[in-house]
Formats: structure tokens, sequence, C-alpha cells
């Protein structure tokens, strides 16, 4: 089941605005910014296509505010004098200190092969940046037709054309830098579009810190239009977060590069790099037997970052550099994609090997360690619990790295027969290092009131410990692991705020960290959430229609009070009660009916709760269908009530409070002290997150209430991977329970939102003698072992096999003992011979499954799924008084 997600940026340093306009997305994801910098990801449910500000505003303060703070600090850092007030308010007005420097010349290159329309939408981008010293560059890499030389026609002479006539990315890079103007080249693919500040990023990188080699970017997703985009933004997407993180490898030790940075991925992504040009005649060119368009289909970003660190040259990650990518929209075109990166990495795995020998056993290690862990775990890990992404997915990049590990030797040969005596080596001429050093690291002072522009004196050390002072006291101290290279005044200030942290506040008050954290989440409050009067709750449009399905078994009496309440609802909507019969060969219920004009009878003569209510749901025409029961009495409120939440678009469930009735015997009673069907007085709303939070237990769906008093988005019933009930669960059954829970598991597995809203509530009568409690409470039993023992034979979740065999026997048995130890105190406990026909009946449960599946065989199933509803509706429902006795 996929929901669209409109993606879209919130700059803090604005008003706050409301999101609005979204249409058909469910929710919005975030990026948030203050004066530009990103922080991170922020996602906010949206109603009806909009979502209020101070809702928006308060979740970025409620998840970012650690980021808040880090780029709050580093505002008040790079402006710090003598006469900085070192508080919070200081903090949350200081604006950032652009360094003052001079920007080195970009040249930006696009590569790009066949993809026009892409191309032009990068070409807009970049012809939007914001940066004195441009050159923009495309490399046609042996294109078909003409069409991309005439796009970039339409561009110039703003934008330089190039063609290479020979396939392969990497030959366009090096075409690239050959042709690059600029002292920086700047890879951006052609399927991303540029943030305005992305060249301005990148080149303060380079002119602040001129040892830096290497800078790459955040790439964020453009859009989540398609489920194949959110199964790649799931999987691992391209982002690498919202630090900026500096690498460098220690040469002069002797240090290994294969285990610490063979994982080159972490670094970034080809989609966003950028290289000081001088970099090349050091290090040598893109290796042309890698990436796209030869048969390793990747890997050329990845051994470039690791070559350029193994050759000594430092990294940085810069997440101001932003570019968006148009993922795959299509799942054939993301199982490619995934299939080359793992052919793509262990090519370059082997190239890294041939080129390094000394490295050969770290990166063999680093390979091995990689496909167990990131292939082999998460595929025997799918079998235990459903993966949050695809299992075929993640068996696709399996076969692919083994692929890999097999196709960078004929690639190089086909390489080396395109190569042209004139072309640039692709090997390193080893630098020298300088004499080796066996430092173990220096030690400096900074006081905040004089903060330094960059430590310059550091360059024979590997690591530099600074203490940090304010006022004469020293608030702590800070490592830097600068690797012989100086430290910059923005690295300085960066060290000592994720270092330090809150405490560079400590001196108000002497707060402790604690304190002075709550202080600042208040602040934040303050500062960013507007006052807003308390807005109503959203309501589902009165123009959506709803049908109530209510199934019965020959309970007359029951049956017309429960419609008399259901036919009183205050409702302006389109609105259909549907009862079914389950019985009907008993003629109880029809009588009942015919009393209630406009309500429709549905026969379902295979008994069982499910059964039922699949022949109402296949019935009914509304687009939300709530389900309840002929024991149950609603409030004139409770429709309304109940759908509301479904103007949040990703809401697919909804269920209610049940309050009892009436405890007037001791059996109602009793089921109250079993826990009842009420699942208390405050709101829950749970999505996938939460289905996959639980690793080794089972998702505990009956905590989310009752399908007594429950309401579904009626397509949820339309997708093959939620369907109908399943009808071997259930009332009537000899499983007993477990269709409501099911159906809560598979709307969570497919990544639906399910809301308890414990404002629609209803009353339930619960059993009157205790012979009736005892046949319940032995269908519970027996059914929650079955819905257990479905979730593992149906969708392959060993959680259920676990809660089962594990976790429910020592509960049970921690239950038994409790209660045996506080019959012996002469206390209240619940009753030891219903505890052990809890216990009888969980272990019947499998047997219970199977003669539930027997008999559904011999019975036959219901549709797989719901057809379309139809559109005609009837006439408005006549209104009938509820009884007097329960308004």
């Amino acid at each position: 089941m996929f929901l669209p997600t409109a993606v879209l940026d919130v700059e803090l340093s604005q008003p706050p605005q409301a999101l609005t306009g979204l249409g058909t997305a469910a929710r919005a994801c975030c990026l948030v910014r203050l004066h530009g910098v990103p922080l991170g990801y922020v996602e906010v449910p949206l109603s009806n296509g909009s979502c209020p500000a101070a809702t928006v505003r308060a979740a970025v303060v409620d998840r970012l505010a650690w980021p808040l703070l880090r780029q709050h600090l580093l505002n008040l850092l790079s402006g710090a004098n003598p006469q900085t007030e070192w508080s919070m308010q200081a903090a949350l007005t200081a604006r950032p200190v652009a360094p003052a420097v001079t920007l080195p010349s970009i040249t930006v290159a696009v590569c790009t092969r066949d993809r026009p329309e892409d191309l032009r939408r990068c070409l807009e981008a970049l012809m939007r940046l914001e940066y004195p010293a441009l050159d923009l560059l495309v490399v046609d890499n042996a294109s078909r037709t003409d069409a991309t030389e005439r796009a970039v026609r339409d561009y110039a002479p703003a934008v330089r054309y190039v063609r290479e006539d020979r396939p392969g990315l990497n030959w366009a890079r090096n075409r690239a830098i050959l042709e690059a103007r600029g002292e920086v080249v700047a890879f951006a693919d052609d399927d991303v579009i540029v943030d305005p500040g992305w060249a301005r990023a990148l080149g303060e990188v380079f002119a602040e810190h001129p040892s830096v080699m290497a800078v790459t970017g955040l790439v964020m997703p453009f859009e989540i239009e398609t489920e194949a985009q959110q199964l790649f933004e799931r999987y691992g997407g391209f982002g690498r977060g919202f630090d900026r993180r500096w690498y460098a490898l220690d040469v002069r030790r002797g240090q290994r590069a294969g285990l610490t940075f063979g994982g080159a991925g972490q670094f970034g992504t080809g989609a966003n790099m950028a290289y000081r040009r001088s970099v090349f005649d050091r290090i040598g060119y893109f290796d042309p037997a890698l990436d796209v368009g030869t048969v390793t289909n990747g890997g050329g970003d990845l051994e470039m970052f690791f070559r350029v660190l193994k050759e000594g040259h430092p990294l940085v990650y810069e997440p101001r550099a932003i570019v968006r990518h148009r993922h795959r929209r299509d799942y054939a075109s993301l199982r490619t994609q995934i299939t080359n990166n793992g052919v793509g990495f262990y090519s370059y795995l082997v190239r890294s090997s041939l080129a390094y020998p000394e490295e050969r056993l770290e990166l063999a290690r680093l390979g091995g360690w990689w496909f167990w862990y990131w292939s082999v775990r998460r595929l025997l890990g799918s079998f235990v619990r459903p993966p949050a992404t695809s299992r075929d997915l993640i068996l696709t990049e399996l076969v692919g790295s083994v692929q890999g590990l097999f196709r960078y030797p004929h690639a190089r040969r086909h390489a080396a027969a395109l190569a042209q005596p004139s072309d640039p080596p692709s090997r390193p001429t080893r630098p020298s290092f300088g004499p080796a050093s066996t430092g173990h690291g220096t030690v400096r002072h900074v006081h905040l009131e004089q903060l330094p522009q960059a430590l310059d004196d550091v360059t024979e050390y590997p690591e530099v410990q600074v203490t940090v002072w304010r006022g004469g006291v020293p608030l702590g101290r800070v490592e830097i692991p600068n690797r012989y290279q100086p430290v910059s005044g923005t690295r300085l200030r960066e060290a000592i705020v994720n270092g330090l942290r809150i405490q560079l506040f400590q001196a108000e008050g002497q707060a402790d960290a604690e304190t002075l954290w709550t202080r600042w989440q208040s602040a934040l409050n303050a500062w960013y959430v507007p006052p807003a009067p308390a807005a109503p709750q959203p309501r589902l449009a009165e123009r959506v229609p709803v049908s109530v399905v209510l199934a019965t078994f020959d309970r007359p009496d029951d049956l017309r009070q429960a419609l008399s309440g259901l036919m009183a609802q205050k409702t302006a909507r389109p609105l259909e009660v549907i009862v079914v019969d389950n019985h009907p060969a008993s003629g109880q219920t029809p009588p009942v009916v015919a009393d209630f004009p406009g309500v429709r009878l549905v026969e379902e003569p295979r008994q069982g709760a499910a059964y039922a209510r699949n022949a109402g749901l296949l019935a009914s025409r509304g687009e939300i269908v709530a389900i309840t029961d002929d024991d149950v009495i609603v409030p004139p409120d409770w429709i309304e009530r109940l759908v509301a939440p479904f103007a949040q678009a990703d809401v697919m469930a909804v269920t209610g409070n049940v309050l009892p009735l009436e405890l007037e015997t001791p059996s109602q009673r009793l089921f109250e002290q079993y826990g009842g069907l009420g699942r208390g007085f405050t709101r829950r709303e749970v999505n996938g997150t939460w289905f996959h939070a639980f690793r080794r237990r089972a998702v505990p769906t009956w905590e989310l209430g009752a399908t007594a008093n429950s309401a579904f988005r009626a397509s949820i019933f339309r997708e093959p991977e939620i369907g109908l009930m399943d009808e071997a669960l259930g009332a009537g059954m000899p499983s007993g329970v477990g269709e409501d829970t099911y159906l809560y598991y598979k709307i969570l597995k497919a990544g639906g939102t399910i809301v308890y809203e414990p404002a629609a509530y209803l009353w339930h009568k619960h059993r009157r003698d205790l012979r009736a409690l005892r046949r319940q409470l032995y269908a519970y039993s027996t059914g929650h072992v079955a819905y257990h023992l479905v979730t593992w034979l149906r969708d392959g979740d060993g959680r259920g096999l676990l809660q089962v065999l594990v976790h429910m026997p020592r509960w049970r048995l921690r239950q038994v003992a409790g209660n045996l130890l506080r019959a012996a105190r002469r206390q209240p406990h619940y009753p030891l011979a219903l505890l052990a026909l809890e216990t009888k009946g969980n272990l019947a449960g499998p047997w219970a499954l199977w003669r539930s599946y027997a008999r559904v065989r011999r019975e036959g199933r219901s549709a797989p799924v719901m057809p379309a509803p139809a559109p005609e509706w009837p006439e408005p429902l006549p209104a009938y008084a509820l009884p007097e006795s329960h308004t």
C-alpha cells in the first residue's frame, strides 16, 4: 500500500507558515533549515492536504532540539567577541557570519546520455546557482540521437557542450576534467536538481581548507510520488545525514584504509561530488573500467573517494551542498539499480585490491563483513520479521554482489581496448607524505572571548586536544583528529559545539546539564512555536460516504437497540447501515430490520464473524466502512467522532473506546478485570515504524482496540497485501478470535496508520453469566495463539512463533506466580481457575487453527478483495430517537 509524500522545505528564519494545497499527499517530509543550513527531516501528517504552522513548528522543536542547539551555538560562536552574551536568548538571536574567503572558480560538469528531459530540468536549476565564478559544462556520453545536443543548445552560451563517444560514465567524467576551466570540478548527475546555494557551499569548503581535495554533499529525494521511490528511501536512499564530517587517513603512521574507509558509500555519492582539479594530476583520473556504461555498472565514485583518502588527502561531507535526486519511478528500474549497487561495490573492492596490494586483507575482510551484515543477515532476518523494505531487493543486491566479484577484469580489458595514448592515467603517482611520525598529538587552549580563526601551528601532529575556556574558567576539552592539517575556524567551532554541547551555557546559575537542556527545550518552544488558539479537530469532509456493517446471530432484542442508536446518528454525510444475518435459517433477524426503513439486510449462512463482516464489506458502498456488533449501544455523535481521523490521508483504520454498559454481575466485573474491550482514554497513533520497532516480540496489535468499535478506509480491502478479513479467524470459528488483530497487522505491515480515538466511545453489554464468560475467554485464548501462528505461516513473521513458544509461556508463568502469591497473602487476585482455562485455550490454539482452516476449505472463501463501490446512494435515512435510558 503506497501513500504519496510531499517533499518540501521549511525555513525557520522565516515566519511560520501552514502547509497547504498538498493534494492527496498523506504526509509531508520537510527539510528543515535555519538560515539555509539543513538541520534534518521532519515528517508531519496531512489532513485534507494541509498541516497547521504550529503543528509543523512543534514537530521541529520536538525532533530537532539538538540540531537546533548545535546550529544556534555555531551562529553565536561565529561572531563571538569579548562583549558576547553567553545566554540561550543570545544564541537564538545570533545570525551566522560568512567566512571571509576568496571563492575558487568552479566547473559544474553534467555527464549525460539520452535523457534530454532530465537534463533540461537539471540545467534549469544550474542556471539559478548563486556563485560568482561558474563554468557550466555538459558531457554527452555517446548519446544515440542529437536530442542532448539540441537541449544544451537552448542554454548556450552559458552552458558548454562536448561529446565523449566512448560509452562509460568514467570516460565522460575524465573528459569533463580535461575540459574544465575551474579550479574545482563539481559533478552533478542529469537526474538531480541542485539547490541555489549548492555551488557556494562547495566553494566555501575548498576556500577555507586548502588541503581538502574532495567534497560531497547531501542528496535528498526530489519527490516521493511512487511506491518505487518510497522503497528506495526505505532501503537507504542517498542521504548521509546533516552533520559536516571530516575524513583523513593518518598516512604518516601507516594507517590502513581498508576497514575504516573501504565502505566508501559513507562519504556520499557521485550524484553530488566535487574535487580540486589539481588532485587528479597527483592521484590519477577516474578508472574507465568502473561505473555505468560498463559491466561493473557502478563503483566509480566510491573508488575515487577511497583513492583520495588512501593517497593522503582530506575529504569533507558538507550537508549544506544540497541536490535533489529524482529516484527511479518504477519497480523494475529500482530493482536494476539495487542489483547494480551490489555489482558496483564489489567491483570497486576488486579494483582497489589490485591497485593497493597492502590493503587486500582489510578490503577482503570488509567485503566479507558487508556481504554478511548487509545482505545475508538482512535476508535471514526477513524470515524472522517482515523487512521494512522488499525482500526481493535484498536478494537482488546479494546476487549483484556475487557478480561484482568477477566483473572488473572483463571491464578492465574492454577499457584498455578503448584507451588512447593521450588518455590521462587512472593510477596515482605516489606522493611523498613527509617523514614518518610517532607523535600522539598536542594541546592548545582557546578562549571563547577571543576564539581564533584557525589553529595553523598544528601541522606536525595527528590530533589536537583543545581546552575551552570562558571568563577564566575551563568548560571542557575536545579532541580534533586533524591528521597533520591546520584546523580552520569552522572546524574548531564545530568541534567545540559537538564536544561541549549544552555545557557552553554552564555559567547560567551553574545548573546541571539536565536542567539546562530542559531550559533549552522551553526556550525553543517559546521562540519557534507560534501561539495559536486551540484549533478544532480536523473533520472528514461531509461529502465522504460511510457504511456501517453490523453482523448479528439471533439476538433480535440487542439488534433492535443497536439499530436505534445507529439511526439516531447526527450526521449530514451519506450513510448506509448494513445488517448481516449470520443465521438466516432462524428467521429472527429480518423482522427487526424491517422496522428500520433504509437499513439493508445481507444474508451470510456460513457461520463466523469474519464471514459475516466480509459479506457486509462486499455489499458496502462507502469510502469509509465502520464495523460494530449487535451487543453495543452507540451515542448520537459516534460516527462523526469515529471517522474524523480519516481527514488525515495516511490513516487507514480507527478504533474507539468500548465502555461497559453495566457491571451488575460477577462475570461482567471479571471480564473488566481480565482487561475488557476498552483501551484507555489516551489517543494513540501507530504506523509502519511502530510495526518494525519490535525486533523479537510480536507486534501487540491487540492493544489497538476491538472491531466492535472500528472503522476502515474501504480502499484497503482492495489492496492485495491486505484484502478482506481472514475467515479462518474470529468468533464462530474454532479459532475463536483474531480476525481484527490480524487485519490491524496487515494494515501496519503495508505502511498504513491506525488511530485509537477514545472520544469515539460506545457501550458494550458484557456477558452476564459465568458460563458465557468462560466460553468467551477460552475463545480469546485460542484465537490469540491462532493469530500469531497466522502471522508466521502466512507472512513469514518469526516473531509470531517466538511469541507462542517463548514469550507467551513466560508471561503465563509470571501471571500464575503473581496470582498465587496474592492468593497466599489473601489479597484480591484474578481467579486461578480462569487462568487455567486461558492456558488450556492457548495450548489448544494450533489445533483450533487447523480445524478453522479445514472448515474454510470445506465452505469456501469469500472474494479476496472488495470491488469498487457503486456511485449511487439512497435518500437520507430516517432518524430514530435513541432510547431515553441511554442518551
